[in-house]
């Protein structure tokens, strides 16, 4: 029987299960080699964390996690199966390796099916600084929640009720391993504290929130600061209006313009391309933006917050340009994708690793003085972006900007546009970066896109 020692307060033996899980993986690869199979990989994780609510100064959860998962994929020839399981027993384990070599017998050939190549495979491994674990107790999870609410409540009269406040910890220890000999070892940690507000009354009642996130909680806001600034948000949108239709400037602000590149991504990436399903198809070496404009990938990015030297398939990553003078360079492929593609994997596989896009502009208040008058988007709703068509159509709330002020909230608007539009008519991109999330970016601001209110 194999087992994952328990671990206990205080003490981090996570390299010693990271080896009990590369053991398992050796383990795991040898029975299937044994059964056939030509070719085969090993995903192990095991995930720890800490999750507590409270609302209205009370405990409304506490929830303590430990998840395992093996996933075993084998190929015989260009046929591939893949089974999973969470337990370790050996009974379970040799049954999860002959379930996937069944199903791969049972499947039809696909040429762009196998490993990537061996002569990819990482052989660098750096301490890239992701592994900062925090030893917290419910106790303490809790109390950082309970000031976080209290210190958004407390801050003003309107704020009249909450949707809670929450903290948590978590830790992740994964291995990769396959049958070219490579096996790659990853720790990483992720910690966070978030409230959500109400002000006003009645018909009146505006909601919204503030969280702080990062791999070592010395990178943390404070509870407090989370809170006030929660509150401070929730106040602003008091009184909304509506907008007339037109055609305006419109600034999204850092936390809703980076969703503006996940829909970049989402065209270049290769399952999207292989099924002709992206407005971007045939574009590398096409101008989709200005000729400023710069995206850059930085996979060994010390403390990045998707940081590694090997993307899912065991291939090396390096930093890489995505845009280049408004140009792009590259589609975002893993081994299978690239081969459907006739291209080579850009280590992609499983995602892209630390984007930062190249700012040309100040803050946001030197992006709302630039623009003038317009619509600062802090709220994005809905799913209307069309990814076969570029179309984009989309609930929003923010703030109408006059004279390059904020001149009064607004909600109840929809903004609309066509992205590869929307991406040439970029006007600047700010440093006001937002470090909560892999895809570095400040407030971008579009030179007109459509908006349509009720008034």
């Amino acid at each position: 029987m194999n087992a994952i020692t328990t671990h206990t307060a205080g003490s981090d033996d996570s390299l010693q299960r990271l080896e009990q899980l590369a053991d398992i993986s050796q383990r795991l690869l040898e029975k299937a080699r044994a059964m056939g199979a030509s070719q085969a990989e090993v995903s192990c994780s095991e995930d720890r964390g800490l999750d507590v609510n409270v609302r209205l100064g009370e405990v409304e959860t506490v929830e303590s996690t430990h998840d395992r998962g093996i996933a075993v994929t084998v190929y015989f020839g260009q046929r591939k199966g893949s089974a999973s399981t969470a337990d370790l027993q050996d009974a379970s384990l040799d049954a999860t390796v002959a379930q996937a070599c069944a199903i791969a017998r049972h499947t039809e050939d696909d040429a762009a099916a196998g490993l990537a190549d061996a002569a990819l495979m990482a052989t660098q491994f750096p301490d890239l600084d992701g592994w900062h674990p925090w030893e917290l107790s419910a106790e303490q999870a809790l109390d950082l929640a309970l000031a976080c609410e209290a210190a958004g409540r407390e801050s003003d009269a309107r704020i009249s009720n909450s949707d809670g406040a929450s903290a948590a910890t978590a830790r992740s220890l994964s291995v990769y391993a396959n049958s070219h000999g490579f096996i790659g070892r990853d720790r990483s940690s992720h910690h966070s504290i978030g409230c959500a507000l109400i002000a006003g009354q009645g018909d009146g009642m505006q909601r919204d929130g503030w969280y702080t996130s990062a791999i070592a909680r010395e990178d943390l806001d404070s509870p407090q600061a989370v809170g006030r600034l929660a509150a401070e948000r929730t106040l602003a949108r008091l009184q909304p209006r509506s907008l007339p239709t037109g055609q305006v400037p419109v600034l999204f602000a850092a936390e809703t313009a980076r969703s503006l590149i996940g829909h970049l991504l989402s065209a270049v990436s290769g399952g999207a391309l292989y099924r002709r399903a992206s407005f971007l198809l045939d574009s590398v070496g096409t101008q989709l933006f200005p000729e400023w404009f710069a995206i850059d990938e930085l996979p060994l990015l010390k403390r990045g917050l998707s940081s590694s030297a090997y993307d899912g398939e065991g291939v090396a990553t390096r930093n890489s340009a995505l845009v280049t003078d408004g140009v792009l360079q590259r589609y975002v492929l893993g081994s299978y994708s690239a081969r459907r593609l006739g291209l080579k994997t850009t280590a992609n596989a499983g995602g892209v690793h630390n984007l930062q896009v190249r700012a040309n502009a100040g803050d946001r208040a030197s992006l709302l003085s630039g623009m003038g008058t317009g619509l600062l988007v802090t709220e994005l709703m809905g799913q209307g972006v069309n990814g076969v068509t570029g179309d984009y159509s989309r609930g929003a709330a923010g703030f109408w900007v006059e004279n390059g002020e904020i001149a009064y909230p607004v909600d109840g608007i929809t903004i609309a546009g066509n992205l590869k539009q929307m991406f040439t008519g970029i006007q600047a991109v700010g440093t006001d970066v937002d470090p909560r999330s892999h895809v570095s970016v400040g407030s971008i601001l579009l030179g007109s896109m459509t908006v349509a209110g009720n008034d």
